[in-house]
């Protein structure tokens, strides 16, 4: 529920300032400790803008990332993200930071039609 009331805020933000998406919204994953879970929510703008209370701009940093598309119920992605995890161990590459999931589609859909891209940056 934090993240659909957050998705609200920054969309009433944006609205006010005339601003449009440039991608799709996220959600990042700077821990995976589901006890003290630190994440942040956005949408993607072409440009830099002013924050407002607890609204900031940031930035998605580049680099080498190892990506999927997953379907189904958003309570279901832990086997995929294990899978991601040993596919790149098996690899010889290491995690590096921020996992991040993109949503394409919402709570408009079936959950099993939810598509979502799971974005894990490697060294």
């Amino acid at each position: 529920m934090l993240i659909g009331a957050g998705y609200g805020k920054l969309a009433v933000y944006l609205g006010e300032l005339g601003e449009y998406l440039s991608d799709v919204p996220y959600v990042a994953y700077h821990n995976m400790d589901m006890q003290n879970l630190d994440v942040e929510i956005g949408f993607p703008v072409p440009k830099a803008l002013p924050g407002m209370g607890d609204i900031r701009s940031g930035s998605i940093p580049e680099g080498r990332v190892v990506s999927c598309m997953y379907r189904g119920a958003y309570r279901e992605m832990v086997p995929t993200y294990t899978e991601m995890a040993d596919w790149i161990e098996k690899n010889g590459l290491q995690p590096a930071g921020t996992a991040y999931e993109c949503y394409y589609n919402g709570p408009e859909y079936p959950e099993s039609e939810l598509l979502t891209m799971i974005v894990m940056p490697v060294l």
